[in-house]
C-alpha cells in the first residue's frame, strides 16, 4: 500500500460534514472511519464552539486535534486545549452597540457559553470572548455593519452563511488553526485536504494541498477551491475520501 499523499482531512461542519438536518449520514461516517483506519487524521474545523462540536467528534470517535470557533481555539485532542485567542471585551461591547444600532440579530461565544441578542450579559468585561456574529437578511444593513467593523480594525471578518458576518481577532482563521494542527501532527499544510462551503473556509481552502468546496458552497469558495464535489446532502465528503484521498489505494 503506497504512502498517502494527504495525511490530514480538515472538515467544516455546518453545510459540509453535516447535512441540512445537522446530521452526519451513515455513509459519510463509514468513509471517515475507513480513512482513519488507513492512517488519515480527521480534524473538525468549525465556526462552532467546542461544546457545540464535541457531540459530533464523539459520534465519529475522533481523538485527533480539532479547530473550533474559526481558529480561535485549537485542541490537541478532545478536552485538551492547545491554544486560545481571545477578543478584547471593549470590541465585544462596541459590536453589541452596532448590533443594536442597526436592529440586527447578533450573538457571541464566550469560552463558556453562547450569548445572543435576546440572552445577553451585563458582565462583558468579566468574560473571555472568542467570536462575535451578526445575522441579517437585509443586504444594505449587512453592508453598513461591515463598513463600521472595517473602521474598528484588528478584526478577521468572514461568514458561515450568506446572511451573516463572523468576527474573530485579526489573523485568526481556520487556516491559522489548521496550521497549528499540522505542527502538532508533524505534517505540512501541503499534506492537508480541507473541505468547506462558506467564507470562513476560504483561507484554509487556499492554504492547503487540496482545497475542496462542497456543491452547496458559496460561489467565491467554489472559485477558490481546487475541486468542487457533491453537496452536503449528497455525501460530498464520501467523494473526497474515496476519489481523492484513498484513490489508487
Amino acid at each position: 500500500m503506497s504512502e498517502l499523499k494527504y495525511k490530514l482531512l480538515a472538515l467544516d461542519m455546518d453545510g459540509t460534514l453535516l447535512n441540512d438536518n445537522h446530521e452526519i449520514t451513515q455513509e459519510t461516517a463509514k468513509w471517515i472511519q475507513i480513512a482513519i483506519r488507513r492512517g488519515v487524521h480527521v480534524c473538525l474545523s468549525t465556526g462552532r464552539a467546542v461544546f457545540h462540536a464535541m457531540p459530533y467528534a464523539v459520534q465519529l470517535g475522533l481523538e485527533t486535534p480539532m479547530v473550533t470557533v474559526n481558529g480561535s481555539e485549537v485542541w490537541k485532542a478532545p478536552h485538551d486545549l492547545h491554544i486560545r485567542h481571545l477578543m478584547d471585551p471593549a470590541l465585544i461591547r462596541t459590536m453589541q452597540e452596532i448590533g443594536e444600532k442597526y436592529n440586527s440579530w447578533y450573538w457571541a461565544y464566550s469560552v463558556e457559553e453562547l450569548f445572543n441578542r435576546e440572552r445577553w450579559t451585563d458582565n462583558i468585561e468579566g468574560l473571555e470572548w472568542l467570536k462575535f456574529g451578526f445575522n441579517t437578511e437585509v443586504d444594505e444593513v449587512r453592508h453598513q455593519i461591515m463598513m463600521e467593523l472595517q473602521q474598528l480594525g484588528g478584526l478577521q471578518m468572514t461568514n458561515s452563511s450568506p446572511v451573516n458576518i463572523e468576527i474573530n481577532p485579526a489573523g485568526i482563521s481556520k487556516a491559522s488553526g489548521v496550521a497549528e494542527v499540522c505542527k502538532l501532527l508533524g505534517i505540512e499544510m501541503s499534506e492537508v485536504v480541507a473541505v468547506g462551503d462558506s467564507l470562513n473556509d476560504l483561507a484554509v481552502i487556499e492554504a492547503v494541498g487540496l482545497g475542496v468546496a462542497m456543491g452547496n458552497a458559496q460561489e467565491q469558495v467554489k472559485e477558490a477551491a481546487d475541486l468542487v464535489v457533491a453537496s452536503n446532502n449528497e455525501d460530498g465528503i464520501v467523494e473526497v475520501i474515496r476519489e481523492h484521498i484513498l484513490k489508487g489505494e
